[in-house]
């Protein structure tokens, strides 16, 4: 076998903590060479980062579909690479690979159910697009929008996106104007990024939620109210907006970011008077989880991969180079210091 770094837990933030990159450390680990039958050797390309992987690192995820990560052991999530040596039938050596499941090492031995093959004339090359726009970021946003938003070409709707300029909002919103909402108008944390999701990403307006009142931009951004609002932040950035929203509109509740570093159950509870806005309006709120849709994932991921490579949708990537910085590109993503998707380059 071969020393391969691996990236570990550590310890615990708890429910109530910011998480930091002392959290994780590195370490190496022997990686034999026996495959068994059905199992191959990847060679890791490049790791994800994502908010919900904040829940993880509890105890108890507070998701039925989400273990937690255990202390001391390697940390996973999404993940794509190349095949080094196989020993099943559906993946050869030099395939490209991609999981949910990859752990957070430079060399993997994974048996071949978990993965999946893609395909890399997909994404003209950007094998990293795998783990954002063309995967399950760029699905979230598609079949968010698809499945809960009820947008109707020439129906002059507004929608709003929060964490606009994250790998799922930045996605979101383009497929928003795509679909034939007449005005798009993301929240997000930077004039830097507000400039980028209006000048590079197509959208009518944008908001920073650190510079002024929310409430008064966005009745300057969405002058004739909002009808999908898709949000990926909660709190009190959302109820600024449902506050704004029209009668029989639709929030596609998406994720929670600014509520995951604090106790509450998932979706945490409104405040009472956004609950009463939501019923007086007739809007609806549902959470939304793309792991229900499995059986739209393939034309999802082809619809996706259409529009990256005619420049419909242009996409966005922070990359941070080396598994040592997997903590550090972490804790900055969680804070917003990333514009798009967050991805960590671990071999060429």
């Amino acid at each position: 076998g071969t020393p391969e770094i691996i990236f570990v837990l550590d310890s615990n933030p708890r429910t109530d903590g910011e998480p930091v990159p002392g959290h994780f450390r590195v370490e190496e680990a022997i990686v034999g060479p026996f495959l068994k039958e059905g199992q191959v050797l990847v060679r890791t390309l490049f790791l994800s980062v994502d908010p919900y992987m904040r829940c993880r690192m509890n105890d108890d995820t507070g998701a039925e579909y989400l273990a937690p990560w255990g202390l001391s052991e390697c940390v996973d999530g999404g993940g794509v690479g190349v095949v080094e040596l196989s020993r099943c039938e559906s993946l050869s050596v030099d395939d490209m690979v991609t999981s949910f499941n990859w752990h957070w090492q430079t060399q993997c031995l994974m048996d071949e159910k978990l993965l999946q093959k893609v395909e890399p004339q997909l994404v003209d090359g950007h094998i990293s697009y795998f783990l954002g726009a063309v995967g399950m970021p760029g699905l979230t946003a598609l079949l968010g929008v698809r499945e809960k938003g009820h947008v109707t070409e020439g129906a002059n709707q507004t929608m709003v996106v929060s964490g606009a300029a994250g790998a799922c909002g930045s996605i979101a919103g383009q497929i928003g104007r795509v679909d034939g909402c007449t005005r798009v108008v993301g929240i997000c944390g930077s004039d830097e990024k507000c400039r980028v999701l209006v000048e590079d990403l197509g959208f009518s307006a944008a908001v920073n939620y650190r510079q002024g009142d929310v409430a008064t931009a966005l009745k300057e951004s969405c002058p004739d109210g909002v009808d999908v609002y898709f949000d990926n932040v909660g709190g009190p950035i959302s109820d600024a907006v449902i506050a704004q929203m029209n009668n029989d509109g639709h929030v596609i509740l998406c994720g929670q970011i600014s509520q995951y570093n604090k106790d509450v159950p998932y979706p945490p509870p409104l405040c009472d008077e956004t609950q009463e806005a939501l019923q007086s309006k007739n809007i609806t709120r549902e959470r939304f989880m793309v792991l229900n849709y499995m059986e739209k994932h393939e034309a999802g991921i082809i619809q996706l991969s259409q529009w990256v490579r005619e420049g419909q949708i242009k996409v966005l990537e922070t990359v941070v180079d080396g598994i040592e910085n997997m903590g550090v590109a972490f804790c900055s993503m969680m804070k917003g210091g990333n514009i798009g998707k967050q991805i960590i380059k671990i071999s060429d």
